[in-house]
């Protein structure tokens, strides 16, 4: 013990129903006194130690005379926070509990207690009381007489346990409370790091999801895409397409520089991207041209995304190559340009052929008037000559523009380019040589066979104008089936079966600045007045007319091939269109037949009307479909034939006008007459329906009205 020990307060309660057994435990106990200082130097002695001042020690004593009443107490001390810290409990306490019972009460009520049974005999061994209480630290048993020392010693000794319990027990519960408290923060911690550990494999797992999605999306893109370092400037990886369109093996593109591969053949272009991404931004649809290795220049659309990775600033680079995409995109500008120039080439002959109509008919009247006679006589044959020199420019004209009307059937082509040897050699001379090929099963074609001649013909000129010191022209017909892949360089046609005709020369070639140019009307190379600009253009138009396209391949000094796709068809080929059987021309061209003159044009008309009344025939005339239809319900009986114009004003145009008047008479006759038709399905001739195109001479109108009433009196109807 220390010298300054702490003075505390111990209570101890006497249970006992001997009065002088607590007045004698109460003495022993009374405060420091000889008793305690006897007691230090003992202590002293015993343990070698020097005599110690003696602490400041009071015990506060409480007595009960039974079981009952100290079992009370220790349940009142213990409900008041003050407890007993030991209890001298007499074994025989007649009547009620005797000792051990009571200190089995006692226990129960407070565990914590320390117990001295006191006795001088009992009626319990030592073995008994163990059997009943169990073996407990907080027991011993005091004989009587005691000796006072014992007493004394036994109450400091057992307090001391008593409070060095408590003590114990505090820092028990502190270090519980404390080690709950750990382990709670340890719990709360491990949990956080629990979910701290799933968040970061659920991340991981994301992002290997999302690493391999970019990877499969990476490698399976159409658009070529590759990774570019930012600091090495070398292309890290690269996708199949990407690999594609440089035209490399991925150990020859990866692992190298743009600079090396010599991809940019603008050198600004690197400069430009660099200045941009050194400032964080992304570069997106920038027009570059591209060379592969092969040395092939592409047009592309560039875009780059600056990315983050462990390796470093990275760049993602996407190109679309455009270079097919501009080409259409000229085909289309250029197929738009000829659509427009149509239109108003189509215009200017529709008027043309009815002036050119009035001009050959009036001149065809005086020269049957005036003969050859001078002075008038060869003017009128200058002008006939000008104006079929102008009727065959006008056509050329319609035919470029696809106004002309067709007479389509089904043809064999290689047949028709067989058929035009002779004529073709004859144009061609001897100094050029033609080779005409034809593969088997060819299919037919519907087209109108004098439109394929002129095709051929036209073709032929143009490669004969090619090679003046001669050369090869070979016409090769066989049967292709596009694809849609194919299609892509002909927006215009769809995939399916077509039947190509190939017009090759070892000609001079034409520049590629020209070759976007040569099938606009009036454009030409040669020389001026060698050409009118229209032979190509009327290729085109009558292609076009007939649902096909047309391809030119060509370089100077290494010829020309043109090349010409029609749409296949399953219908059995026809013969050619002629007049019909048993039809016969009288000389005279006349008539007293009455017809029902129908056109627009005051200058035709009135031309029209006076030919037909000057060989006899009866005229009704009419301006307009209404006007025609309105005569024919007054005059039907008389009528015997109509001719018509097909385009008029209004809203009765005339194969409308044909089908009201064959439903009011059925037999009647009906023959058309055109400038031109507003589109290539208008007016698809059978072989039974007349019509006679603009411009017309008389005697080509009166020829062509004679056959069809000749046709009509041997079948009853014209069609």
């Amino acid at each position: 013990m220390t010298a300054a020990a702490e003075t505390r307060t111990n209570r101890i309660l006497i249970i006992d129903d001997n009065a002088d057994i607590h007045a004698d435990i109460r003495k022993v106990l009374r405060g420091p006194d000889a008793v305690d200082l006897e007691l230090e130097k003992s202590k002293a002695l015993l343990f070698g130690e020097s005599p110690a001042e003696s602490p400041s020690l009071s015990f506060q004593i409480d007595s009960a005379f039974q079981g009952q009443e100290g079992l009370e107490k220790v349940r009142q001390a213990a409900q008041e926070g003050n407890p007993y810290a030991m209890a001298f409990v007499d074994v025989r306490m007649p009547p009620g509990w005797d000792g051990v019972e009571t200190i089995v009460h006692l226990w129960k009520c407070y565990p914590e207690l320390q117990v001295v049974i006191c006795t001088a005999y009992s009626d319990y061994s030592w073995e008994d009381m163990i059997h009943k209480l169990g073996h407990s630290p907080s027991l011993v048993v005091l004989k009587k007489p005691f000796d006072n020392i014992e007493v004394l010693q036994l109450a400091h000794a057992m307090t001391d346990k008593w409070h060095l319990n408590r003590q114990v027990k505090s820092q028990l519960t502190n270090l519980d409370t404390l080690v709950r408290q750990r382990t709670s923060e340890l719990e709360t911690a491990n949990e956080q790091l629990k979910r701290e550990i799933t968040a970061r494999i659920e991340a991981e797992g994301v992002m290997r999801l999302s690493e391999e999605r970019f990877s499969k999306a990476f490698r399976a893109s159409p658009i070529p895409l590759a990774i570019q370092s930012l600091d090495s400037e070398k292309l890290v990886d690269a996708n199949d397409a990407f690999l594609a369109m440089l035209g490399g093996t991925r150990n020859e593109i990866v692992n190298r520089t743009p600079g090396e591969l010599q991809m940019w053949p603008n050198p600004e272009l690197t400069k430009s991207v660099f200045e941009n991404l050194r400032d964080q931004l992304s570069i997106r649809n920038q027009s570059c041209d591209l060379q592969t290795l092969n040395g092939q220049t592409r047009h592309a659309l560039l875009s780059i995304e600056p990315f983050e990775s462990g390796a470093g600033p990275h760049l993602l680079m996407l190109l679309q190559d455009i270079t097919d995409h501009l080409k259409l995109e000229d085909q289309l500008r250029q197929s738009q340009k000829m659509e427009a120039v149509g239109l108003l080439a189509a215009g200017v002959a529709h008027d043309f052929n009815n002036i050119l109509t009035a001009i050959h008919g009036h001149a065809s009247l005086l020269q049957n008037q005036l003969g050859d006679q001078p002075p008038h006589g060869r003017s009128l044959t200058v002008i006939s000559l000008a104006a079929e020199r102008a009727t065959r420019l006008v056509r050329q004209l319609l035919a470029f523009s696809r106004k002309q009307v067709l007479k389509p059937q089904s043809l064999q082509l290689d047949v028709v380019a067989a058929n035009l040897g002779d004529m073709l050699k004859r144009i061609l001379g001897d100094h050029i040589t033609l080779e005409v090929k034809t593969d088997p099963s060819i299919p037919p074609v519907k087209a109108d066979l004098s439109m394929m001649e002129q095709i051929i013909l036209n073709l032929a000129v143009n490669a004969r104008d090619a090679m003046p010191r001669g050369g090869k022209l070979s016409l090769h017909v066989r049967a292709v089936n596009l694809t849609a892949a194919d299609t892509r360089k002909f927006p215009e046609i769809k995939p399916g079966s077509y039947v190509s005709m190939q017009v090759t020369d070892t000609g001079c070639g034409i520049p590629q600045e020209f070759l976007s140019r040569i099938f606009d009307p009036f454009f030409t190379t040669k020389e001026i007045g060698k050409g009118t600009g229209l032979g190509l253009a009327t290729v085109y138009g009558i292609v076009k007319q007939h649902s096909g396209c047309v391809r030119v391949q060509s370089a100077v000094g290494q010829g020309s091939t043109f090349e010409i796709f029609l749409p296949s068809t399953n219908e059995a080929t026809t013969g050619e269109i002629s007049p019909p059987a048993g039809a016969t021309v009288a000389d005279s061209r006349s008539g007293s037949e009455c017809i029902l003159l129908v056109e627009d044009e005051d200058l035709v008309r009135s031309m029209a009307g006076a030919l037909l009344r000057g060989k006899g025939y009866r005229i009704l005339e009419a301006g307009s479909g209404k006007e025609a239809l309105a005569l024919f319900e007054i005059h039907r009986e008389a009528i015997d034939l109509v001719f018509t114009d097909v385009m008029m004003p209004g809203n009765m145009l005339g194969d409308e006008l044909a089908a009201r008047v064959r439903a009011l008479k059925p037999s009647v006759p009906v023959m058309f007459t055109s400038g031109y038709t507003p589109d290539m399905a208008d007016i698809q001739l059978r072989n039974e329906l007349f019509f006679l195109p603009k411009p017309f001479t008389p005697s080509q109108m009166l020829e062509q009205i004679q056959r069809c009433l000749e046709h009509a009196r041997k079948n009853g109807a014209c069609d």
